[in-house]
């Protein structure tokens, strides 16, 4: 399939009726075929038919990065703060990093070099100079925006830092311990359960009604 699936991957298929679940003996296996063509019909393969009809041998797809997932795509320190209209680091790789591609032919940064992000956000284009050994300056207007960056961006004492998150995450296990959250989500679960038991259709009925 020329990507990489995951066993979450598969599970929401089957939840939402893309796939037919085989067997109920506690594990879920699917038919390949299945995939194949769920994969085969998908938005992201439509989606790269529409432009290689526009655009052609023009059409670079590797730069859709369609075959990662979100955790990569929002690896480490990029995680930390949602930002809207954020890149994600593999973008910024492609053009820092010292490959070259039938698109990208010529290497444009090396180590020890100096790159400016004029626009620079919550630092993307920052981190990622800094993994490659290149340096990096960034300025934004939004004083926010320079904070992030910031906190990505400085050295920590790691030691302090353990200790410190150890710290904060005992207070919240005896602010938990002193509350009703727990009891309260487990009954919630419970409610759940059989709600959703009671009014949404089961996988299989959803694969069969998509299939009509």
């Amino acid at each position: 399939m020329n990507r990489q699936v995951s066993a979450s991957n598969i599970s929401y298929l089957v939840q939402y009726g893309l796939v037919r679940k085989i067997g109920y003996n506690g594990t879920t296996q699917v038919i390949k075929q299945d995939l194949l063509n769920y994969f085969e019909n998908s938005y992201h393969y439509k989606r790269k038919q529409e432009w290689k009809d526009k655009l052609g041998a023009d059409l670079n797809w590797a730069l859709s990065f369609e075959q990662y997932r979100e955790a990569q795509t929002t690896k480490h320190v990029h995680r930390l703060h949602p930002y809207k209209g954020k890149f994600i680091p593999q973008l910024v790789e492609y053009f820092l990093d010292s490959h070259t591609d039938n698109f990208k032919r010529d290497v444009y940064f090396r180590k020890g070099d100096i790159v400016l992000d004029p626009f620079c956000g919550s630092g993307t284009t920052l981190v990622q100079s800094s993994e490659l050994g290149i340096h990096a300056i960034g300025v934004d207007v939004s004083a926010f925006n320079s904070f992030i960056s910031n906190v990505k961006l400085g050295r920590y004492d790691i030691d302090n830092l353990k200790t410190e998150v150890g710290r904060i995450s005992g207070l919240l296990v005896e602010f938990l311990k002193n509350s009703n959250t727990i009891k309260f989500e487990n009954e919630l679960v419970k409610e759940l359960f059989f709600f959703n038991n009671k009014y949404f259709p089961s996988p299989d009925y959803r694969y069969k009604v998509k299939r009509g």
